[in-house]
């Protein structure tokens, strides 16, 4: 691919010079699904496929950037406040320089393309991109940000230039994830953990496979921030059932209340609302065990609670389309896969899950047939992949 970034560099830009190679992974939670922008317990892997970066610094605060994934060439100044946004791939961008710009002043710009590896939907691909921006335009500017500082600024982007209400979880995956380890990280406090598998002395016993559905989604178009809104009002429910004091509802979250107080309310709340915070607090005692598990080194509990946090999902979080849950049902009953569910959000996009390398070939075959059975529609856009979790964002 990379070859294919310096052909385009060329094309658009020239030659340059002082060029720099940055990869950015996606990224996968395997438990801890929908619970982050409430503070909750979550864990994740980054994996070798995602976005690459091939750029140059410029002296004028300019920057120009053109991606071989999507259409347009996205051009803005950093040196200048960043206008609204113009609902286009570069608005990632445009966000990153301002949060950026909240605590420095910006001198360089960039010039360059990006790359991403994998088809959009499920993976965290805002987040990778983000992420490896904020790198960017901290290189060039000789920021030294800290790898906690990119999550920050990256999340700070997202959230409130883009306007996706989500946690950190994405971001921290894309940073901090190292190959043979899995991420567990309280999203409240941000401290965590970077845990090897067993008694680490063994390969991972599993790669991870990736099942995109065929159908695309972009996150703000869904009922996403619907779900956020949801759970911090089942929050601000049990807090007045308890008479505490209300905060103003976007500070409010479900990790503020104790599970004795859910389960001490739950029969009265409106069935909606109880439904997310009884997938909260479930979901973050799932990553609790299955913690437990990895440490243990044992692969087919852990698994074993993949797939009880998708059936959460379902039934509590209730998200997921036809084509997610039917994907689900079949990698249920596929022998060598240890554990799978929505990933991302849960609107259209992929499933992801645990599998057992030496069965590849036979899970291929499987989910593929049995799934273009269902949906033949999708017979030119379905796809799969097998990758392995690898380092968080660095540069080549």
């Amino acid at each position: 691919m990379m070859r294919d970034l310096f052909q385009a560099y060329r094309t658009f830009f020239g030659k340059g010079d002082a060029l720099y190679q940055l990869f950015s992974p996606y990224r996968i939670c395997p438990l801890g699904a929908h619970v982050d922008h409430q503070h909750g317990l979550v864990s994740g892997f980054a994996f070798d496929s995602g976005i690459e970066f091939l750029f140059s610094e410029t002296s004028t605060g300019k920057v120009e950037m053109a991606s071989l994934s999507f259409e347009g060439l996205m051009t803005f100044n950093v040196q200048r406040p960043i206008d609204e946004k113009q609902n286009n791939w570069g608005d990632y961008l445009r966000g990153a320089v301002w949060a950026l710009q909240g605590d420095f002043q910006l001198k360089k710009g960039i010039r360059g393309i990006v790359q991403g590896s994998m088809p959009i939907g499920g993976l965290s691909s805002s987040a990778a991109l983000l992420c490896g921006f904020v790198m960017a335009m901290s290189k060039v500017n000789n920021l030294n940000l800290d790898r906690m500082q990119i999550i920050k600024y990256a999340s700070k982007a997202e959230r409130e230039y883009v306007g996706l209400n989500n946690g950190i979880l994405d971001q921290a995956c894309v940073v901090l994830c190292e190959s043979d380890k899995l991420l567990f990280l309280d999203t409240k406090t941000s401290e965590y953990q970077l845990l090897p598998f067993g008694d680490g002395k063994k390969p991972l016993p599993f790669k991870l496979g990736i099942f995109f559905s065929g159908v695309t989604r972009k996150l703000t178009g869904t009922d996403y921030n619907l779900r956020v809104s949801e759970c911090k009002t089942a929050a601000w429910i049990m807090q007045a059932y308890e008479d505490i004091p209300l905060k103003e509802l976007q500070d409010t979250r479900l990790r503020d209340i104790d599970e004795e107080v859910f389960l001490k309310y739950q029969d009265k709340m409106p069935a909606r609302f109880a439904k997310r915070a009884r997938h909260f607090y479930t979901e973050c005692d799932r990553v609790e065990d299955g913690v437990k598990a990895w440490k243990e080194g044992d692969i087919k509990k852990f698994g074993q609670y993949v797939f009880e946090s998708c059936e959460s999902s379902m039934n509590n979080y209730e998200c997921g389309s036809p084509e997610l849950i039917a994907l689900y049902k079949i990698l249920r009953q596929t022998d060598g896969v240890f554990g799978g569910r929505f990933s991302g959000a849960g609107f259209k996009g992929a499933c992801i899950a645990l599998v057992d390398p030496a069965k590849e070939d036979a899970i291929r075959e499987k989910v593929t047939t049995e799934y273009l059975r269902e949906f033949p529609q999708y017979k030119d856009s379905f796809e799969l992949f097998f990758c392995n979790p690898c380092n968080g964002v660095d540069f080549l």
